[in-house]
């Protein structure tokens, strides 16, 4: 069954900030700071398994053994990206049910044409709208619990409007989606139209760098958004730690006392280094 305390956070209107988690290292770290939700984003794991862009290139096999993973290793509830769904209604009903078994507690999936692209990123296009319409149904039929929350994404801000976004949140909401998400919305004005037009919890996307304005949990909160993500922020920070700490070993043929690292016994208690040495000591020969 999917845990339940996303859905109540949400209904006691409670703000839910996600940090973006991409692998399993992303996840055991976010797990211990307390979030009330983890997002696994696409864009990341994409990047950390294959070392490709976010542009339909991975496939539902791809992502649901390292969700899967992610869910096993976290107690905290876990949102992920599932692109398209990854392809027709059939293989959003495969997906939503996947994600479910795997113990996802909420899923994204988006109205992009197949290959999908990131959401921050040019020449996205959207399939018509009743054919997301069809895919938000299956998706909503296709769980086993109503604790598991469908997230419906649109990318037709970009190409198509703001007015033909927030038409398309409407229907999706009215078809069975639980939250709304709008992606790639370009001021704070914007936003706030979304949240004034839209019944229905809704979710930001704050990418570092992105089309979207970066504003406060404190400041979504009080335009009337539900949920905010920070999809990027993990693997930002790791590709600057990592550029910063090669180059340094690099110039130097050794680590300087510049670069700020993990300590090496804390990341042993990371990831369960202390349950193994206990095993040993009770079960292993001398």
């Amino acid at each position: 069954m999917a845990d339940p305390r996303l859905k109540q956070a949400i209904e006691a209107k409670e703000f839910i900030l996600a940090p973006g988690i991409f692998d399993l290292i992303s996840a055991l770290v976010a797990d211990r700071i307390g979030f009330k939700a983890l997002y696994v984003t696409g864009y990341g794991t994409v990047a950390s398994y294959l070392g490709l862009p976010d542009a339909g290139i991975a496939t539902y096999r791809d992502m649901i053994e390292r969700i899967g993973q992610m869910v096993k290793m976290t107690s905290t509830p876990v949102i992920a990206d599932a692109d398209t769904g990854y392809g027709g209604l059939l293989n959003v009903r495969h997906t939503i049910r996947g994600y479910e078994d795997a113990g996802v507690t909420a899923i994204q999936i988006e109205d992009q044409e197949f290959p999908k692209k990131c959401g921050h990123t040019p020449n996205r296009r959207v399939i018509p709208l009743e054919d997301m319409v069809r895919k938000i149904r299956v998706a909503s039929d296709a769980r086993s619990s109503g604790d598991f929350l469908i997230i419906a994404r649109t990318d037709s801000r970009t190409a198509l409007g703001l007015d033909e976004a927030i038409r398309r949140g409407d229907a999706y909401r009215e078809a069975g989606a639980d939250v709304v998400f709008i992606e790639s919305p370009e001021s704070e004005a914007e936003m706030q139209t979304i949240s004034e037009r839209i019944d229905a919890p809704l979710f930001a996307n704050m990418v570092n760098g992105g089309r979207t304005p970066l504003l406060s949990a404190d400041r979504l909160k009080e335009l009337g958004y539900a949920i905010a993500i920070h999809p990027a922020l993990g693997f930002l920070s790791v590709g600057a730690a990592l550029d910063s700490a090669y180059k340094d070993l690099a110039s130097n043929g050794i680590t300087s006392p510049d670069i700020d690292l993990y300590s090496f016994a804390e990341f042993n208690k990371l990831l369960g280094f202390e349950d193994v040495w206990e095993f040993e000591k009770r079960y292993a020969e001398n």
